[in-house]
């Protein structure tokens, strides 16, 4: 595999291809301290090949990767997890909501409710290997590095998103995608589309100078999310 280097967001943000193009992203974050980096989401299971090429890019090791924090449990972002977490030594953490998707490999069903979504369940749940979770987050929560939670619930029932104070990233998981266009996540893939346009409204109101998405490319204007029709 070639090298696979990682993309600077801002200073101490990165973001870390682990497809071709900016199509489904792994994001790392510098500890202002120095004492190392978290990693936030770790793609496919065999994206770790690619998140370890990206760190070594920028002059880390897996020793350096202090956690690894995931938005929510479906198969693109807690796939590698396991993986990570055995090369890296790091704890893992997820919002207590997910972790049981999380321990059994398994992503909750989509929101029956919708038509897409009792599309999406016929084709069964979508399975990545299981991962063990050493720290259940909370809404509010403030991680080394500078990293806050902020509880995003729709996509998921324990999806976040979290803002890089430090840099002005905000990372929205997949409670936004922007492929093609910046657009809330699709009903058939939330377990509560209604819940997910409340997220994204919340997240607005965030301040913050980047928007760092799982799929697609960034934006670098505060103000477009704000934007974003309701």
């Amino acid at each position: 595999m070639a090298q696979q280097a990682a993309v600077p967001l801002a200073d101490g943000a990165w973001r870390i291809p682990t497809v071709p193009g900016p199509w489904l992203n792994t994001f790392v974050f510098a500890h202002a301290d120095g004492t190392g980096v978290t990693l936030v989401d770790t793609g496919l299971p065999g994206a770790p090949a690619r998140v370890l090429a990206g760190l070594a890019s920028i002059g880390r090791r897996p020793a350096d990767v202090r956690r690894i924090v995931v938005t929510h449990a479906h198969p693109d972002h807690a796939g590698g997890a396991a993986a990570l977490a055995a090369a890296t030594g790091a704890p893992v953490a997820l919002h207590g909501d997910d972790v049981s998707f999380a321990l059994a490999g398994a992503g909750p069903r989509p929101d029956p409710s919708t038509r897409g979504g009792r599309i999406m369940a016929r084709l069964g749940k979508a399975r990545f290997p299981p991962v063990a979770v050493d720290q259940e987050l909370s809404d509010g929560e403030v991680l080394d590095g500078g990293l806050h939670v902020l509880a995003s619930a729709g996509h998921t029932p324990g999806h976040v998103a979290l803002l890089h104070e430090p840099s002005g990233v905000l990372v929205v998981g997949d409670a936004l995608m922007n492929v093609g266009r910046m657009r809330v996540s699709p009903a058939a893939l939330c377990v509560d589309a209604r819940r997910c346009r409340e997220s994204v409204r919340r997240l607005a109101a965030v301040d913050h100078s980047v928007l760092a998405f799982s799929h697609g490319p960034p934006i670098v204007d505060g103000t477009a999310l704000a934007a974003l029709p309701g």
